[in-house]
């Protein structure tokens, strides 16, 4: 009884639990949280206190003492601290529900199609350490896809490309099944990483995740094309070992991000090579949706049509498509109960 009251007092959640950033789809009343995966943590010994989850860590990442650090307990994808998920998720639940602790929901959880079944048993587990009274598991390229307005019961091809911030997820989809997919470790986080790379060897100088992240977004780029942009950046010359400020070329973060985004490409190619041929003729007609936050990279679309040599289709909103696709299936539980994964 207090199981079926608890249900029906919660709000069904959607939960796109990504390496960079998590987002809460609350069922009937759309997106409600958008925040990043981190969590501040006090360390005395072996006793740990959550400080601060999402945006409010975030603000402290490369800014903390000794006793205090920032975790993004999502790596790659998946749960690498199963304690520090579950206190996130146990916030974002709170969060959603106005912080009304007698309430049970239901959670889809979206999850990269590598995903196994050790790190499947984690995701549900960490969901119901956290307070869900069902969990379902929902793979990334199947949720970005019912999010992109497709429709993934037909029995023809779709090709969705979601790029986040752990892994890139290139899938074809047809009959609520995915039929070939491929899905590499290299997305956002290591375009941050290849700038951070190419300024501390170019210019010697160390920059932080946030500054190489605003470098991206600001003028990061895959083309040479139009007028080259530039940027003040500030960091620590590794010679002198003071604070030093350069001025940063659109060219040479597009130099940096030249082989992560060549790895990314040649992953969309191979998935290619591995499609039936005749949904390989609908995908011909239909084009390549591209999903995920990193997919917002100037160009990065131009450069995949030039490659592929097919229609490459930007989705509405590529940060929210994955977590508006898993929020549309708890509108339809038949539709949820065909598409999830099953958990051992």
């Amino acid at each position: 009884m207090f199981s079926w009251l608890s249900g029906l007092l919660s709000n069904d959640l959607a939960i796109d639990l990504g390496t960079a950033n998590t987002l809460a789809y609350a069922r009937g009343q759309g997106i409600i949280c958008s925040e990043p995966s981190v969590v501040a943590v006090s360390e005395h010994g072996r006793e740990r206190k959550i400080l601060a989850v999402g945006t409010e860590a975030k603000e402290m990442v490369g800014r903390t003492p000794g006793a205090i650090r920032a975790i993004r307990p999502i790596k790659d994808g998946v749960i690498a601290d199963f304690e520090i998920t579950s206190a996130m998720l146990t916030y974002f639940i709170n969060k959603a529900h106005n912080r009304k602790y007698l309430v049970r929901p239901r959670i889809v959880i979206c999850v990269p199609p590598c995903i196994t079944s050790v790190e499947k048993r984690a995701v549900r587990d960490s969901a119901l350490a956290a307070g869900a009274r069902e969990v379902f598991l929902l793979e990334e390229p199947m949720a970005a896809a019912i999010g992109a307005g497709l429709n993934v019961t037909e029995p023809t091809g779709n090709m969705v490309i979601d790029i986040g911030g752990g892994t890139t997820d290139v899938a074809v989809i047809s009959l609520a099944g995915i039929v070939t997919s491929n899905s590499i470790r290299v997305a956002g986080d290591k375009l941050d990483e290849a700038i951070i790379n190419y300024v501390k060897r170019k210019h010697n100088l160390l920059i932080g995740e946030r500054t190489a992240e605003i470098i991206k977004i600001t003028i990061g780029t895959c083309m040479s094309r139009g007028p080259v942009r530039t940027m003040e950046i500030k960091g620590r010359d590794l010679v002198a070992g003071i604070p030093k400020m350069i001025v940063l070329s659109s060219e040479e973060v597009r130099e940096a991000l030249t082989d992560p985004v060549h790895q990314i490409v040649e992953a969309v190619l191979h998935t290619l090579e591995r499609t039936p041929p005749e949904l390989a003729a609908d995908i011909v007609d239909r084009g390549i949706v591209l999903v995920g936050g990193g997919s917002l990279l100037r160009d990065f679309d131009q450069l995949l049509r030039e490659e592929t040599k097919l229609p490459i289709v930007r989705g509405d909103d590529p940060f929210t498509a994955v977590a508006m696709g898993a929020g549309k299936t708890l509108e339809s539980l038949d539709l949820l109960r065909e598409v999830a994964l099953p958990v051992p």
